[in-house]
């Protein structure tokens, strides 16, 4: 399927049809609503103007604790930025055999695009990633200029660590050599500039999240909070999905 990309700001890959589905309807998220990871914006935010306007940046690794803004900045960072020509194309960790060919398809345009991977993290014996290695660095052909990648992950390697991994690694000469299972699982994420971390949010920090929410809320704080925090028990979790969550559950008892 052709895509105008005058019209379509982001697209995702189906395998099933080995082609690019346009999205239609956008997640709005702004960076506005994006509460308690200021720095991790002000950095996306500084690497994406460094991209769209034609000075290096980096493939960006966003990794860390579940539910704590990583796919919602880098959604927030597209609408931020579509309407100075940046767009998405999201691909599955499944269908990364096929990154190579999308990227020839996109290379020549003149738009910016981020490929998105979101929840990026390979098992052991998976090799999908080599698409990935070739397509960030290590072709005999230079990764095209109007292309950057940014994955999120729960793993700071995207890859099991596991004791047994470093039973071959070695100090010699007091440095240190890592076995080729720590080598391959670091050459990979090595290949993004920018790491940003993301840790799980306190309950203060959880409640900043519910009150942007509910700026208008017309009752009493404390009780919405108290409400919000029995939510937040019953998960096990008081990240910013679980504040969503609660919004969802919550944002009609109160008119």
């Amino acid at each position: 399927m052709d895509i105008d990309w005058d019209k379509t700001h982001a697209a995702i890959w189906r395998q099933n049809k080995l082609q690019l589905r346009p999205v239609v309807s956008i997640d709005p998220v702004t960076l506005t609503s994006l509460i308690g990871i200021d720095h991790q914006k002000d950095e996306l935010i500084r690497n994406t103007e460094r991209f769209i306007t034609g000075k290096p940046a980096n493939n960006v690794l966003l990794w860390g604790a579940r539910g704590t803004g990583k796919s919602s900045l880098v959604k927030a960072t597209l609408n931020e930025f579509k309407a100075k020509g940046l767009r998405l194309i999201q691909v599955f960790k499944n269908d990364l055999r096929n990154l190579p060919e999308i990227v020839d398809e996109i290379r020549d345009l003149p738009n910016k695009f981020i490929i998105y991977c979101d929840d990026f993290s390979f098992e052991e014996n998976e090799n999908t990633y080599v698409a990935l290695k070739t397509v960030l660095e290590g072709s005999i052909e230079l990764p095209p200029r109007n292309v950057i990648l940014y994955a999120t992950s729960n793993r700071r390697h995207m890859m099991p660590e596991k004791m047994k991994d470093n039973l071959d690694t070695k100090i010699v000469d007091g440095e240190i050599h890592y076995s080729d299972a720590i080598e391959e699982k670091l050459s990979l994420s090595d290949r993004f500039g920018l790491w940003l971390s993301f840790y799980p949010t306190d309950m203060d920090g959880y409640l900043k999240i519910v009150d942007s929410y509910f700026p208008d809320f017309p009752g009493n704080k404390d009780e919405l909070h108290e409400v919000a925090k029995s939510f937040s028990r019953d998960r096990a979790s008081c990240s910013g999905r679980t504040a969503n969550q609660f919004y969802n559950y919550y944002a009609d008892q109160k008119r």
